[in-house]
């Protein structure tokens, strides 16, 4: 500027002041972040952010957001606030509705946790943030790699949904009543590493209780129940090498092979009209709780639930010692293990308020934070630093109210995630097609149970009720069945 000349005038005064100005700002700070240009401590954001917490998750959370803006969020421009919508459900469908512009529906919040296919829904109408950009590789890099993959929905490297904290499935144990059984029958918890061995186990356990009433034909007790059929069928098919819901570019082209399909029955319809599995109850520990299972195969993040006491009556109860092993495998098959836990998508918006989300969403899956949290929620971190059983089980044993069943829980969830978690990729009717997978098997064999204790009322032994029914036909039968509700699913 200096050879700009002797006589200036006043509007081409203003305009070199201008562009001093803007350049010396532009390039005061060369430390400064794109972020902190565009966020404004005296100016801050406001963050709304929706989730379904409930209880002591809801005041985990809360105390981790009025954490962030009293130091991160205070120093960058960024103020959150967080509501909960009630269930899981309930946030879907609030969120859904306000991405739907419906009548009575509210804004779109700036950030909401989501499973994958209700995100992809919102996704689909173009109102789901691509985070990819605001991340550097080094970023993406700290997360555990099948975590994060979940939220590429198109397989380009995109990201709409950023894990938060994670759960798989895991086998837990009343070990006070399985102790007794293991002695006296030389049953190993060894078995439980496969399907088949659980399903050996279970006829096992159902034949030592029944034989301890010998003046009572058929009343030996089930020994294990499950929890999520769509996580069984899903990841049981993908461990026999058939993806059922094979996706590609959003579109699903179920994989529904035979051989595997009869595999899964045989292993969950065959026991369960036997008597040997159970799914009575919502959830398998109300069963645990009143002595009628010993062993489930549910969230590792279930553990909390997992009751305290066997109470068989007003005067009778004892205390229950837990364990808790990996999730199981078919003998012939691959480890594969469900891959749970919501994440968090952020509403696509102007690139100030998206920057304020991703301070906050960074900030949350720091280590500290991270490790805190998913501890308070039953859960497991998201970065491969923070998800160590060192780290996990050392700020564990520092926090005052975690779960003693916790730590037990903990060995067998890192293990079940380290042998290899599973989630598939979401697609259009994705909700409804899980649906099918969480009651087409399991309604059939319930109904199908209820026939096999009515027939021995009547005076039929359970081997015989039970070969009307263990056919080939049977199963043929369903096969053609769920076929055709799964593939009405998907239009």
């Amino acid at each position: 500027m200096r050879g700009a000349g002797k006589r200036i005038g006043k509007q081409s005064v203003v305009a070199v002041i201008l562009a001093a100005t803007l350049f010396v700002s532009g390039c005061a700070s060369p430390q400064e972040t794109p972020e902190e240009q565009a966020l404004d401590p005296s100016n801050p954001v406001q963050v709304e952010v929706w989730t379904y917490y409930n209880g002591h998750q809801q005041q985990a959370f809360e105390s981790l957001v009025a954490d962030f803006n009293a130091t991160k969020g205070k120093e960058v421009g960024v103020s959150v606030t967080h509501a909960s919508q009630g269930g899981v459900n309930d946030l879907a469908a609030a969120v859904t509705a306000s991405a739907e512009e419906l009548v009575g529906a509210g804004s779109m919040p700036s950030i909401f946790l989501t499973y994958a296919d209700t995100a992809y829904v919102i996704d689909r109408m173009g109102k789901v943030a691509d985070l990819d950009p605001y991340f550097t590789a080094e970023e993406k890099g700290a997360f555990i790699d099948s975590f994060l993959a979940e939220g590429d929905f198109a397989g380009d490297g995109g990201l709409k949904l950023l894990p938060i904290s994670k759960a798989t499935e895991t086998v837990q144990i009343n070990m006070t009543d399985w102790a007794p059984f293991a002695e006296q029958t030389g049953s190993t918890l060894d078995e439980f590493e496969t399907i088949e061995g659980i399903t050996a186990l279970s006829q096992r356990y159902y034949e030592w209780t029944d034989a301890q009433t010998p003046d009572v034909a058929d009343d030996g007790k089930p020994f294990f129940g499950r929890d999520s059929m769509a996580n069984y069928l899903i990841t049981g098919s993908k461990q026999l090498g058939h993806e059922l819901f094979a996706v590609k570019d959003g579109v699903c082209t179920p994989d529904i092979d035979t051989d595997a399909m009869r595999a899964l029955w045989d292993n969950y319809y065959v026991p369960l009209i036997n008597g040997y599995f159970s799914a009575e109850g919502r959830y398998r520990s109300d069963a645990i709780k009143t002595g009628d299972l010993i062993c489930y195969l549910g969230s590792s993040s279930s553990v909390v639930y997992f009751p305290a006491e066997v109470t068989v009556d007003d005067q009778t109860s004892y205390p229950i010692e837990f364990g808790a092993l990996a999730a199981p495998r078919f003998s012939e098959g691959v480890a594969c293990a469900p891959q749970q836990g919501a994440g968090f998508a952020v509403a696509k918006s102007d690139e100030r308020t998206e920057l304020a989300c991703v301070e906050f969403l960074k900030w949350l899956t720091e280590k500290e934070q991270n490790t805190s949290f998913s501890i308070e929620a039953g859960y497991i971190p998201v970065t491969q630093e923070a998800c160590t059983y060192e780290n996990i089980a050392a700020v564990a044993e520092g926090m005052e109210d975690t779960h003693e069943n916790y730590l037990i829980n903990l060995e067998a969830t890192l293990e079940t995630v380290s042998d290899g978690v599973y989630a598939n990729a979401p697609f259009a009717g994705g909700v409804d097609a899980r649906a099918v997978l969480e009651t087409s098997m399991s309604d059939a064999a319930i109904a199908d149970r209820e026939q096999v204790l009515a027939a021995i009322a009547s005076g039929e032994s359970r081997e015989e009720a039970v070969a009307s029914l263990n056919t080939d036909e049977r199963f043929e039968a369903w096969l053609e069945s769920f076929t055709r509700e799964l593939t009405a699913t998907l239009g």
